[in-house]
């Protein structure tokens, strides 16, 4: 037999020496986790003591409640027995008169004081009342029916029988009023000891199945939680007791697949922890469609540029914000297949496109975003912008046999220049992006501060437009419309003014709308603007009728966001419902633009308010772009000529031709048409003989508030006009 190298005996023997001290510091562990006090600290030990308590408790309850009552009906038949037997030897036989008590005074008395009988009545056979003793009975005998009951007192201390005929061998029924106080106090102790017992029953079986239970389940539960907790702490190298439990069982079974899981799960953790941190931190700092950095790790990169340059490492770059122009179009109408395809080949040319100092990041679905160090080749921000945006523009994209001219906006800042602070930086290019987009698209736009101003203004504008609401500072004013012919006023255009207060002389001053409600249609603010806009002037209407007499129609404008967006038609409804005004009595000024965003929308929405009875009208027509193919599907009831061809209508050839022809087209489509901007008689003559049907205007009134608008009604006489005053 070859000899056994020292080295390897040793070893032999330390790790003999180590197995025997794991198996003592197994036994050691099993022995403390199976001990009976680490067993009753067990929660589920108490969850199961505590349910098999209450069954046996609950079962013991149950059947104390009927001896309980069985134990008291015996009680008071006994007491019944009682006084019977303490009634019948008392009554006088030799007593011949039915209707007289069989029961000599002298008797009842003694009765009364010496036996538990407290109370009798003597009736007849026929329940006619004979004679009454001692205490007053609660219970009457009126029929045959009322013989057979019984009544115990609220407090239990009495307790009232019938004994018939049969009861007292004589033709007489009596009630007896019986002390039955004694019956409560015998009850309690039944019901003390009946509980006492129970407890120490339930006590008794709980503790003898526990100790079962923890022998058989608790104790190999106990150690499967011991070896999982250590699995948990520590999941790569779970320090795991062998188990003292045979396998061959249930729980045993289960204890060894447990360990055998919990030694693969280790095995499998570290494994994978490599190629998983590498797949996380990808995810986290990568694009997944592009590959491009993302924008987490995009400003890690400006925050490194600018800790260089604080350190006197470099000192200029160049941040780009780029967006691709209407690219959105290019997902609905291609799918995202030939979006994403797109996403990839514009990142793939910027990466080509840009030195290998530069980053370039995809930072959000259709924004991309380059940084590079500004050196003596490429020394500003923009040229890199324009090398950016050459790059885009050089050839089409190329996808699935498809050619797609892609174009780009690009904002541009500098640091240090715009900003120390890596998000600022960031935060002026995409600012300067959005300039680039709101001026047409396709451009490249530096950052200035009068950018971040200007954004400034229209958040400040928000926030005090959603004070001015709910502090009630929007109010509004009527122009009044004209029949032209008649020089009648027919009705009201409702416009919104918004006066804001201030430390002024004045107290405030009012806003322009076309300062404010651009604000408000691209914030959203413009839907409940509007809806209260169309409820106050429906009020006003009804609240003329009723005053003045004023049947007048009042004409209120929707915003593209209250056409598209909201339920108009329902809103309608519920205001002209709410406000009791006709729906003829409402007009829906709506701009060429809203009707041709969306046209079968337009047209099912025009059809629905032309079934509620409301007018409608296309509000600065001319100015748009309307298909007359269109228009004629549209249930439209007046065109409106806008102010601009109006007032020029004298001096400009052209926009009195463009005037005429809607007059014509109008009319045409048995449309009426009303003109606005209506400023003198010339203009008034000119419309007269065009054979305009109405007008509105500063010839006539401008707009003003509902008391002097009512006033201008009032006084008006056809003739009399704002200039002629």
């Amino acid at each position: 037999m070859p000899s056994i190298p020292k080295s390897v005996s040793a070893d032999a023997s330390t790790g003999a020496a180590k197995n025997t001290i794991k198996t003592k510091a197994a036994k050691i562990d099993t022995k403390l986790l199976t001990a009976p006090t680490q067993i009753w600290k067990s929660r589920i030990s108490w969850r199961i003591t505590l349910a098999v308590f209450m069954t046996i408790l609950a079962v013991q309850a149950g059947i104390l409640n009927v001896t309980m009552k069985n134990f008291e009906d015996s009680r008071l038949a006994h007491l019944r027995e009682i006084g019977r037997t303490a009634i019948v030897p008392l009554i006088d036989m030799s007593v011949r008169d039915l209707l007289a008590s069989p029961i000599p005074d002298n008797a009842a008395m003694r009765l009364l004081s010496a036996t538990k009988v407290k109370g009798l009545a003597v009736y007849s056979s026929q329940l006619d009342f004979i004679k009454n003793y001692g205490e007053p009975l609660a219970l009457v005998l009126l029929d045959q029916d009322s013989t057979s009951k019984t009544y115990r007192s609220s407090d239990g201390n009495s307790y009232e029988i019938v004994l018939r005929a049969y009861d007292l061998n004589r033709p007489y029924i009596m009630v007896a009023r019986l002390d039955s106080s004694h019956v409560s106090k015998e009850l309690q102790e039944y019901v003390k000891e009946t509980i006492l017992i129970m407890l120490l029953m339930s006590a008794f079986v709980t503790t003898v199945l526990m100790i079962a239970m923890g022998k058989w389940l608790l104790e190999p539960i106990l150690f499967m939680r011991s070896n999982l907790i250590s699995a948990s702490e520590n999941p790569e190298n779970p320090k795991i007791v062998p188990s003292p439990f045979d396998p061959s069982d249930e729980i045993g079974g289960a204890i060894a697949i447990a360990q055998k899981l919990i030694q693969q799960n280790a095995d499998n953790i570290r494994h994978i922890r490599g190629a998983a941190e590498d797949k996380i931190h990808k995810l986290a700092y990568y694009d997944t469609l592009t590959g491009l950095p993302n924008r987490i790790l995009f400003l890690q990169t400006l925050a490194e540029h600018t800790r260089a340059a604080a350190d006197g490492k470099q000192e200029r770059f160049a941040v780009i914000a780029l967006d691709l122009d209407h690219f959105k179009d290019v997902n609905d109408s291609m799918g995202h297949n030939v979006g994403d395809a797109i996403l990839r080949g514009v990142g793939k040319r910027l990466r080509t496109a840009m030195p290998k100092s530069a980053t370039v990041a995809r930072v959000d679905a259709d924004e991309f975003a380059i940084t590079m160090p500004l050196t003596t080749d490429i020394n500003s921000a923009r040229d890199v912008a324009e090398k950016i945006i050459n790059a885009i523009r050089a050839e089409p994209f190329r996808v699935f046999n498809e050619q797609f001219q892609v174009r780009a906006s690009v904002g541009v800042s500098t640091f240090p220049d715009d900003g120390m602070d890596p998000d600022q930086v960031l935060k002026n290019a995409d600012i300067a992006l959005n300039r680039a987009k709101e001026e047409g698209r396709d451009t490249i736009k530096e950052y200035s501060e009068d950018f971040d101003n200007a954004v400034q203004q229209r958040f400040q504008m928000l926030r005090d437009l959603r004070t001015a609401m709910e502090a009630n500072q929007l109010s509004l004013h009527y122009q009044p419309q004209l029949d032209l012919k008649t020089g009648k006023v027919i009705g009201a255009e409702a416009l919104l003014r918004w006066f804001k207060p201030d430390n002024s002389k004045e107290g405030g001053a009012f806003v322009p709308p076309f300062e404010f409600i651009p604000v408000a249609e691209q914030s959203g603010l413009i839907v409940p603007i509007g809806e209260w806009v169309m409820r106050t002037a429906c009020e006003a209407a009804v609240a003329w009728n009723k005053k003045h007499g004023y049947d007048l129609r009042i004409a209120v404008n929707v915003s593209a966001a209250q056409f598209s967006r909201s339920d108009i038609c329902g809103f309608v409804r519920k205001t002209l419902a709410e406000t009791g005004l006709r729906p003829s009595n409402l007009e829906l000024e709506v701009t060429e633009s809203v009707f041709m965003a969306d046209i079968h929308h337009t047209i099912q929405t025009l059809k629905e308010l032309h079934a509620i009875g409301v007018e409608l009208a296309i509000d600065d027509f001319g100015t748009g772009y309307s298909s007359l193919s269109y228009l004629r599907q549209f249930p439209i009831d007046r065109l409106k000529i806008d102010q601009s061809f109006i007032r020029n209508a004298l001096n400009n050839h052209d926009d009195a031709a463009i005037a005429r022809t809607i007059v014509r087209l109008g009319h045409s489509l048995n449309l009426k048409v009303i003109a606005e901007g209506v400023e003198t008689k010339e203009h008034e003559k000119f419309l007269l003989e065009e054979e305009c049907d109405e007008v509105q205007g500063y010839r006539y009134s401008r707009p003003c508030p509902d008391a002097d608008f009512v006033k201008f009604v009032s006084g008006y006489n056809g003739k009399l006009s704002s200039f002629d005053r």
